[in-house]
């Protein structure tokens, strides 16, 4: 999959653990760092969902990709990690 900067893609995580606050850790593959997000409704410790954001850098060399995920700060993961959203462009006929 060629993944380009400004691209919008999919992360799919695992919730560990829903806070109290209305968040909850996540752990997103290839990630080894701690990571919250806004909790969906109705989820649980163990559910998989997915959060998407826009790319900001492509090493090729190493496999990586860094995402900036909307009031959530960036993360690097493999290439695999990602999947890419299918966007239509709707054009305007006047």
């Amino acid at each position: 999959m060629a993944v380009k900067i400004g691209d919008e893609v999919t992360l799919t995580v695992t919730i560990l653990k829903v806070l109290d606050n209305g968040m909850s850790s996540v752990s997103i593959p290839s990630y080894l760092f701690p990571f919250s997000i806004d909790t969906p409704k109705r989820t649980r410790a163990g559910q998989k969902v997915e959060i998407t954001g826009f790319v900001t850098r492509v090493d090729d060399e190493d496999g990586k990709v860094t995402v900036r995920i909307e009031g959530h700060g960036l993360v690097t993961v493999d290439i695999e990690a990602v999947s890419r959203e299918q966007t239509t462009k709707v054009l305007n006929r006047s």
